[in-house]
């Protein structure tokens, strides 16, 4: 089986104490324009065409600020990303991961935000590691608006776990049926 082909280096999605003033300094600092909300728990922010080049995810107001990667309860990165040409190479990789045994955390899938596809996976350090296509492009004169999604599956994943490869997280799977 062949390698999976990154054709570059995606987006990152950090895990902030504190969003608002995250994105205080993301736009007012560095310059980077929100392209939408999930709730006033996640933003999405970009430099470029690409519908977002980093992501900011609000971790729990009570977290201690310990090394506690798993759980996503203190500052740092959730994941990073590479692009891959098309869904094509997304089946390929996910069939390419399981027969070499890595770990795939989350997808494939269809975010509501950027409605990008995603596959999620770990490194051997336990970094997750993001590869997707088909994200939305902005370009001055498409006339986007940014929007707030609510926190719900659609944002999540609109495909709603249909082409998971793996059981979906269980945060999301309580969410979606508490919803119900």
């Amino acid at each position: 089986m062949e390698k999976i082909r990154p054709k570059r280096l995606g987006h990152l999605v950090l895990t902030v104490r504190d969003i608002h003033a995250s994105v205080k300094f993301y736009t007012e600092i560095l310059g980077l324009e929100v392209s939408d909300w999930i709730s006033d728990q996640m933003v999405f922010l970009r430099a470029g065409t690409d519908h977002h080049d980093l992501a900011l995810s609000q971790i729990p107001k009570d977290s201690a600020d310990i090394d506690d990667l798993p759980r996503y309860t203190r500052p740092g990165m959730e994941h990073f990303s590479y692009l891959v040409e098309d869904r094509a190479e997304m089946d390929r990789a996910a069939e390419f991961l399981q027969h070499k045994g890595i770990e795939i955390v989350r997808g494939i899938g269809k975010h509501g935000p950027g409605e990008n596809l995603f596959l999620v996976f770990k490194d051997p350090d336990g970094n997750n590691v993001e590869i997707y296509c088909e994200m939305t492009q902005i370009t001055p004169d498409s006339g986007y608006q940014p929007k707030v999604w609510e926190r719900n599956i659609e944002s999540f994943d609109q495909y709603r776990f249909k082409h998971f490869v793996v059981p979906p997280p269980q945060a999301v799977v309580d969410a979606k049926s508490n919803k119900k």
